[in-house]
């Protein structure tokens, strides 16, 4: 079955759903394109207990008042993309779509990095822990340790807990000097300040440890405590769970598999657009943090941008150039006042395992250069979550640079990759991908 649309979008969080209004506005037919059974995205995901968030809310209802509605594809996950179209399964088998105009609205991902214990039960990522709480994982009464870095971490520990749980103090990994220039510059995005008020609000009882972060997990079947570093000390906090991010990293993956050129944020690939968030490829647009880590607004504005252009509205998206820029600056500042420290990359010991997936060790990854040759020995990368854990781990390190662009994009079941409908799996050597 193949169905076409003037204007696809993939990814139904805040920059997807804003591109989707916006194309639709000009009277395209849009397709809007989800793994997960809600819109929202992992920003706005649903919460079993509490519902969706009101802005969240807005912005889904919003569709209902265009000119031509957006068509509600749940449940939708590309594995494979090829020229003009999009390989999807289904829960119902694979479906085949193909588009005028596409907007990648992908997102991104929370980046983990390896430390001792950190493969415990109960040892999760901030957003993750987060996610498993809003969709109805049992944390009340839970004692929690919050780590890592950035904004997420006060929003994890709101949303923990807002469900019960005992959020036993946040780990900031930067300097407290960094957090206090990071806080006066907030006044120029007053939303985001707004934002900050209320989060402080609901964790006023709740420690806050700048300069500090996890340095192993210990427990038998399952994680007991933690051993924090905070300024020249080391101290032992005994816990239930431990969630812990440090930051985000943009999804790529479809880009990647339809030829976009990147730039390097880092230590991580980022799909080149102009201005008017065209990709290299014709008929392409992407927006939000797979062009980069900025935040909700700049997703919202980005989305509204490439939106308009895959409709060909040029001016209307042109308009909102200032506001883009504007909310991009503080993906600057973010990125700016929330540098890893160093220290970090060193956590891991020789038998700390960094793949997961298939229990490979840090110290059986020495010794190789490059990540196919590890992937060869080893099968670091090899897994269910195909390096997205490891490889990104691995490149922040400095170990070996990442790249995103694999066959399927995600696991797919053998019937799916069999299905007709699929198209067909372009015949390239992905031997130069991450591990």
């Amino acid at each position: 079955m193949t169905e076409h649309y003037d204007v696809l979008v993939v990814g139904a969080g805040p920059a997807g759903l804003a591109a989707a209004q916006a194309a639709a506005s000009h009277g395209a037919r849009v397709g809007l394109v989800d793994a997960q059974a809600r819109q929202g995205g992992q920003v706005w995901r649903h919460d079993a207990v509490h519902g969706t968030p009101r802005a969240a809310s807005r912005a889904i209802n919003a569709s209902v008042g265009t000119r031509v509605p957006v068509t509600w594809l749940a449940r939708h996950q590309v594995i494979a993309a090829q020229s003009q179209r999009l390989c999807a399964e289904t829960p119902l088998g694979a479906v085949e779509l193909s588009f005028g105009r596409l907007v990648i609205a992908t997102g991104a991902r929370e980046l983990l990095l390896p430390f001792p214990g950190w493969t415990l039960p109960g040892v999760t990522g901030a957003g993750g822990l987060q996610a498993l709480a809003k969709q109805g994982w049992p944390v009340r009464g839970k004692r929690v340790v919050v780590a890592g870095s950035g904004p997420l971490l006060w929003a994890a520990a709101a949303s923990l807990r807002r469900h019960g749980a005992r959020v036993l103090g946040i780990h900031e990994q930067a300097s407290a000097a960094a957090m206090r220039a990071f806080a006066l510059q907030l006044w120029r995005w007053p939303g985001r300040v707004a934002q900050a008020l209320q989060l402080r609000a609901a964790l006023h009882d709740v420690a806050h440890h700048c300069g500090s972060f996890v340095r192993r997990a210990d427990g038998d079947a399952a994680v007991t405590s933690v051993q924090v570093t905070s300024g020249g000390t080391s101290m032992r906090v005994d816990c239930d769970l431990l969630a812990v991010g440090h930051g985000l990293v943009p999804n790529v993956a479809l880009a990647g598999m339809l030829g976009c050129a990147m730039d390097r944020d880092g230590a991580h690939p980022v799909v080149q657009v102009d201005e008017l968030l065209r990709t290299s490829v014709a008929n392409i647009h992407a927006a939000g943090e797979s062009c980069g880590i900025a935040g909700l607004s700049a997703a919202r504005i980005e989305g509204r941008i490439a939106g308009h252009m895959a409709a060909g509205a040029t001016a209307a998206a042109t308009s909102l150039l200032r506001q883009r820029r504007h909310a991009r600056r503080f993906g600057e500042l973010l990125e700016r006042h929330f540098a890893l420290d160093p220290r970090l990359y060193a956590l891991a010991e020789h038998d700390t395992i960094i793949c997961r997936c298939e229990d490979v060790t840090l110290g059986a990854l020495d010794g190789y250069t490059d990540a196919r040759t590890a992937r060869l020995a080893t099968r670091c990368g090899m897994g269910a979550c195909q390096g997205r854990v490891c490889g990104t781990a691995l490149a922040q390190m400095g170990r070996f640079p990442r790249s995103d662009c694999r066959l399927p994009i995600f696991p797919a079941r053998l019937a799916t990759l069999a299905d007709r409908a699929s198209p067909p799996l372009p015949s390239r050597d992905s031997g130069d991908n991450h591990p």
